[in-house]
């Protein structure tokens, strides 16, 4: 399976953005993840087959993860954007299999099967 993100780009505080993650195949977990400059990759959001969602703390009530009924397309709505939240997004997946919801959740960007390139999102105070 092979992820392809699009959206980004640069708004002011408090604006929203939307990121789109295209896969290949079918897929079982999905993940955002971001990365400050200077910083290690960070789980932004994550869902699995079943629809259950994870937030890290610091996006709670501000993003929302999404993905279409065929497990190939996952959206994150991004809004109330900080400066904070500026970074290189990267989608991630992983195909089918039993991995489960604590795997999904908990793993790090690089045990994903598949990792994109990443989209700049900037935002401007």
């Amino acid at each position: 399976v092979q992820v392809t993100e699009s959206g980004g780009g640069s708004v002011q505080a408090g604006g929203s953005l939307e990121l789109t993650c295209a896969a290949s195949g079918r897929t079982d977990c999905m993940a955002w993840f971001r990365q400050a400059p200077g910083k290690e990759h960070e789980g932004v959001a994550q869902i699995i087959d079943n629809g259950t969602l994870n937030y890290a703390n610091s996006v709670k009530g501000r993003f929302t993860i999404s993905q279409d009924s065929a497990k190939r397309t996952l959206i994150l709505k991004m809004t109330s954007l900080q400066p904070g939240d500026t970074a290189t997004y990267y989608c991630a997946a992983d195909p089918p299999a039993d991995n489960g919801v604590e795997w999904c959740f908990n793993a790090d960007f690089s045990e994903f099967t598949s990792r994109g390139q990443g989209t700049q999102v900037t935002i401007s105070s």
